[in-house]
């Protein structure tokens, strides 16, 4: 399962052309309609939420240990320590607390990708 948190930002910045951002976003939605994944958008009026300043990628076996991955500029590091993971599956829990439910964040995305589709621009 995966289940992400994405910052409002990554909906708005536009990296590519708005055709190709709004199939993008159609993509996501698509994935998250087919219940594919769980995707919850962290609105820009969430203000600052927890000690978020890289992404995290938490993973969970049935055999091993949970692991985190954390990366930034050029780097990552990846850790199995109990105390480094716990702290870190603590800033995403704050994180997805702060952000929209995944039927809002749906209805964002789907609405952010037909702004694209009608070339409306984005704050």
């Amino acid at each position: 399962m995966l289940w992400t948190v994405l910052d409002e930002a990554a909906l708005r910045r536009k990296v590519s052309s708005p055709q190709v951002m709004a199939e993008a976003l159609c993509h996501i939605a698509a994935l998250v309609r087919r219940h594919r994944i769980i995707m919850q958008v962290l609105p820009f009026s969430a203000g600052e939420v927890g000690a978020l300043v890289s992404g995290i990628k938490l993973m969970y076996f049935s055999d091993s240990a949970p692991f985190a991955y954390v990366e930034g500029v050029g780097m990552g590091h990846l850790t199995d320590g109990p105390p480094t993971v716990t702290r870190h599956k603590l800033t995403f829990d704050l994180v997805r607390a702060g952000a929209l439910s995944p039927r809002e964040s749906l209805v964002l995305i789907e609405s952010v990708a037909q702004d694209y589709e009608h070339g409306e621009p984005h704050p």
